[in-house]
Parts: structure tokens; C-alpha cells; sequence
């Protein structure tokens, strides 16, 4: 057993939301109980003990949209690369990068985003892959990289057309091969979605297919109206909204993951509100591409499951809630608004959004949940209490605030630390690999 007390325990929890000097017991990969450090130092005295020193004890973050192949991208300046809207972003960039990779490059992309998911408190992770030089196995190349360091996923490739139908066929069953893995696993710690890219980049009869071949009791991951092109090319070939054209293709329901939602208007909303689709928010992607705003207020109105990602930006979700706090309140000019509806994305419907895929609850400490644990060094110099907790999150922690991340009842860093984890040694390698990159982008 594990005990990780002395500090104030914020389970997310609707019933028990906030506890002072808390603390939590991990049995195997459970939380199996939950209460005063006093009580449960007494209750289980040869438990192991992690002392938070009076920091934050929470559950471990969720990011529901995250790009690893986007990792070596840092620093990268591309010969006569001026962008002036999105399609010369993807086209100039992305397209670019993604259709050089090796498995190799895909195998290191995948350590340093989950080692820095890891130091950021982010312990379950949705990622939308694209390889397409490297497309048989690359799912495969990161779902060992994540296994070896004890991060939970949800792992999908990226489906389009714009490589030709080979590619395209390539890339479904990339997926297919994938899906029927994750059924055969006996953990819970990976799943598994079809990757689309987005509607635009994908053709009626391509969709037709996938939705022929698609595994039972899978949804869709699937960038949807992010820029404008995507619905001015849904309108003029189909004569169609872009949500539209995707629930009448089956893309949408419960399972499917809607990214961004940028441009779509509320008969939209009602679309996704009636087929029960999940949306996620990615501020800091939209406003450097310059997108636009996704309605997330307007969503969270209406009761649609809109979540927060970050669409490859960063892997610091703490610093994705910051940006959404203050995008909604310059959008709307309104600095009284966003306060209640940030924390609501990051903390519960991520949790929301996780859940509908994971055996056991997640993004929450109560017991019978995942242990998924982190520890803030926070020491708050103005009252907390169960009441603004979420303003001393948003004001006063980063994710470098992070110095314990426990999964599935693991400590994977602690004080830090990484566990048995070649940090240097993977840094070097992730170096030379990117040099090589960058060499044949400019090349």
C-alpha cells in the first residue's frame, strides 16, 4: 500500500470535493481509501508514505487532444515559410513534417512528449498521430514507448486523402490493427479511436469505407471546422455544414471526439447536444493559428461535453486553463465570465470525456477510482478552501509546480525525479534526430 498525505487533498469529487491536511491510500493500482492524514497514518501504519509537505494533492490531469508527432517541430525555421492563414500553416509546415518522419523520429517524439506530460501532472493523454513516410507501426512505436514509462493513452492515426488512396488505405488499417490490439489487452492503460483528419481532406467514398471496416464500439477522432476552409469545402462540395456532413456520414455520437468546433454555428451545437458527441477547446493552437474562437461558452450552455486540450501547443494543461480563462473573458469583453467554465472543462469533462473509454473512473480521487495522482509544491499565502481552490489553481500553479506524478499506482516521478526513467540519454538522442529532420524539411 501507499499513502501520499499532508496535504490538501482536491478529489474533484462532488461529494467530498476538498479535504485539509488529506490523505489518499493506493492499494495495487486503486485508490482504496481517502481521509485526514492523522486518521490514515493510524490506519494503515506500514503503508509507504509519500509526505506532500503541505502542497496540493490531486487527481492526475487529462488532455483529450495532444499531437506527439508535432514534438520536433520546437525551434524549426522552414526556408520561405511566411504563413498567412491555416491552409499555408499545414501545408507549409505540418503536411511537411509529418510526411518525413521515420518510426525512429515518431519512437522519440513519443518519450519527450510523455516525459513532459509526466512533469506537467498529466497522466492520461488522447493523441492524433500522423507519420505518413512511417505509417505501419508507428501506433505501435508509441504505444510501447508509453507502456515503458506508465503513462495512460488513447492512441488513433490520422486518416486522410491528401497522400492518395494507398496512403489512405495504409493509415486505416494503421488504426484497425491498432483497435483490435487494445482489445486484447489485460490493463487498462491504453485504448484506441479511428483517426480522421478532417473533413475537408476527406472524400465521401473514403468515409464510406472507414465507416464499412470501423471496429464495433469505436468512435472517431476528428478535427472538425477548426479553419474556415474547412466549411467554406463542406459547403460548396456538399452543400453542407461541416457537422452536418459528418452526422449524416455516421461520424458522429458518444465516442467521437470533436476537436475544436471553431466554425460552426447553433443548429451545429444542436447536432452534437443530440448525438451525445464530446467537443474539446484548444485555446493556444487557435489563437496561434489564428483560427478564431471556439464558442466554448456557448457549449457549455447548451450542455454539450466540451473538454480542453492542446492540439500539440504544450503539454502543460495548467497552462492551456490560464489562456482559456482570459481568451473568453478578451472574446466576450467580459472579465466576469469563464471563471466557473474552464475549471468545468479541464477538470470534469476531461474526466467526462476519459470515462467513456476507461473501466474505472479517472480524473477524480474517490474510492475505487485509478490511482492517478499528483502533487503541486504550492503553499498558499491567502486563505483556501473548497470555494476557491480553483482561483489558487488558475493564480498560482504551473505545471512546473508539479513534483509527483503516480499512475496506476505508480510512481513514475516523485521530488522531480523520474523513475527509471534515461532522461539525458533520450534528450541526446531526440537531438540528433531532429537535426537530421530539420536537415531534410530544408533540403
Amino acid at each position: 500500500m501507499l499513502l501520499i498525505g499532508n496535504g490538501t487533498v482536491i478529489t474533484h469529487d462532488k461529494n467530498n470535493p476538498f479535504i485539509e491536511n488529506g490523505c489518499i491510500c493506493v492499494k495495487d493500482n486503486l485508490i482504496h481509501d481517502i481521509g485526514t492524514t492523522e486518521i490514515m497514518r493510524k490506519r494503515y501504519q506500514k503503508a509507504k508514505y509519500i509526505n506532500a509537505k503541505r502542497g496540493l494533492i490531486m487527481p492526475g490531469l487529462i488532455n483529450p487532444h495532444h499531437h506527439i508527432y508535432s514534438t520536433f517541430a520546437r525551434g524549426l525555421s522552414i526556408k520561405n515559410y511566411s504563413p498567412t492563414n491555416f491552409l499555408e500553416i499545414l501545408k507549409g509546415m505540418w503536411w511537411k513534417l509529418d510526411n518525413l518522419l521515420t518510426l525512429e523520429d515518431v519512437k522519440y517524439s513519443a518519450y519527450i512528449t510523455y516525459i513532459d506530460c509526466i512533469k506537467n501532472g498529466v497522466t492520461t493523454v488522447f493523441d492524433h498521430h500522423a507519420s505518413y513516410s512511417a505509417i505501419r507501426g508507428s501506433l505501435s512505436q508509441i504505444s510501447s514507448v508509453a507502456d515503458e514509462l506508465g503513462i495512460r493513452t488513447c492512441l488513433c492515426y490520422e486518416v486522410s486523402d491528401r497522400h492518395g488512396e494507398n496512403k489512405m488505405l495504409e493509415a486505416v488499417n494503421e488504426n484497425i490493427e491498432y483497435i483490435d490490439y487494445v482489445k486484447q489487452r489485460d490493463n487498462d492503460m491504453q485504448k484506441a479511436m479511428m483517426g480522421l483528419h478532417a473533413s475537408f481532406t476527406l472524400s465521401n467514398k473514403t468515409l464510406y469505407y472507414i465507416n464499412e471496416n470501423l471496429p464495433t464500439d469505436t468512435g472517431y477522432h476528428v478535427h472538425v471546422a477548426e479553419g474556415i476552409s474547412d466549411l467554406y469545402d463542406s459547403r460548396e462540395k456538399y452543400n453542407k455544414t461541416v457537422v452536418k456532413r459528418l452526422l449524416d456520414m455516421n461520424i458522429l455520437g458518444s465516442k467521437t471526439l470533436a476537436i475544436h468546433c471553431v466554425h460552426i454555428n447553433t443548429n451545429e451545437m444542436d447536432i452534437i447536444k443530440e448525438t451525445d458527441t464530446m467537443v474539446v477547446h484548444n485555446p493556444q493552437s487557435n489563437m496561434g493559428n489564428a483560427v478564431g474562437c471556439t464558442k466554448a461558452l456557448e457549449m457549455t450552455k447548451r450542455d454539450i461535453t466540451i473538454g480542453l486540450g492542446t492540439d500539440g501547443y504544450t503539454s502543460d494543461m495548467l497552462e492551456s486553463m490560464k489562456v482559456a480563462n482570459i481568451l473568453h473573458k478578451h472574446q466576450n469583453y467580459n472579465p466576469s465570465v469563464a471563471w466557473a467554465e474552464v475549471p468545468q472543462m479541464l477538470f470534469n469533462n476531461n474526466s467526462t470525456i476519459a470515462n467513456r473509454f476507461y473501466n474505472k473512473p479517472i480524473g477524480v480521487l474517490q474510492k475505487g477510482a485509478y490511482a492517478d495522482i499528483i502533487i503541486a509544491d504550492y503553499k498558499s499565502y491567502t486563505p483556501l478552501n473548497k470555494d476557491n481552490y480553483n482561483s489558487h489553481i488558475l493564480f498560482g500553479i504551473k505545471g512546473c509546480n508539479i513534483k509527483t506524478t503516480i499512475i496506476n499506482g505508480k510512481i513514475v516521478m516523485q521530488d522531480n525525479e523520474l523513475i527509471g526513467i534515461d532522461e539525458r540519454k533520450i534528450i541526446a538522442e531526440s537531438y540528433k534526430l531532429s537535426s537530421k529532420l530539420w536537415d531534410k524539411i530544408n533540403n
